[in-house]
């Protein structure tokens, strides 16, 4: 029998992945908000009672543009924050585990190669909501953190950074690995490559370089991620 998984977030683009990545595997259900929003905790309970999944994974966020996160910080907390809150008191009272998608904007952004040891500071309100979001759900033992460098594909901007280093991976991808992780616990960096991004995106497609001046970006220069616990994990399948 095939295991169940419940998706939070069913119309975004990495739940939508998920569902092409896994339907050969899993039986999956990824409502859509009106079904199942994170901010209403009657509806994530009674969708897992409904549903009875094995593992739920918790994809549903305030996400780009990031200056809305600045432009409404509250509804950025309700959604990342206390939306996760709701989903992991929901998994914690029917012990169901919880997969949190969460980023590399959690990280200071300044020296790179960070570890999932390493302290956190995020330089953005976006990274501070996904932050949240891991705290309530390291306060449930059987839970797993992803923090993932997801670039969407084909990538949406017509430039691409040249002067910020990230662990950039593409969407398809992170949902492949993330399927492949369910079982893991604690957090997990996943990425590709530590390069610039106009590096990681000029080998895939046609983009401008530009800087984070000329883009007028908040982005840090180094967000790169050190993989080498995924890679481990890899290395023992």
């Amino acid at each position: 029998m095939r295991k169940k998984i419940l998706i939070s977030g069913g119309l975004g683009k990495f739940a939508k992945q998920l569902l092409i990545q896994g339907s050969e595997d899993f039986e999956i259900c990824a409502p859509p908000r009106k079904e199942m929003d994170v901010k209403n905790p009657r509806q994530i309970y009674s969708k897992i009672v409904a549903f009875n999944p094995d593992y739920f994974i918790h994809a549903a966020a305030m996400t780009r543009p990031m200056k809305n996160h600045e432009i409404a910080p509250m509804k950025s907390m309700k959604i990342n924050i206390e939306g996760t809150c709701n989903v992991v008191e929901a998994c914690s009272t029917t012990s169901l585990k919880l997969i949190y998608i969460s980023t590399d904007y959690v990280y200071p952004g300044k020296s790179g190669d960070y570890s999932e040891e390493d302290g956190v500071l995020p330089f953005t309100k976006y990274g501070w909501s996904k932050l949240g979001g891991e705290c309530a759900a390291r306060m449930y033992d059987n839970s797993l953190i992803l923090r993932i460098a997801m670039c969407e594909k084909p990538f949406p901007h017509p430039g691409a950074m040249i002067d910020v280093k990230k662990s950039s991976i593409f969407s398809d991808d992170a949902a492949k690995i993330t399927l492949q992780l369910l079982g893991e616990f604690g957090i997990i960096n996943i990425g590709g490559p530590n390069q610039s991004i106009y590096e990681f995106v000029k080998s895939h497609q046609e983009v401008k370089p530009i800087t984070r001046n000329s883009a007028n970006s908040k982005m840090m220069p180094d967000v790169s991620m050190n993989t080498e616990k995924l890679n481990e994990i890899s290395r023992r399948r």
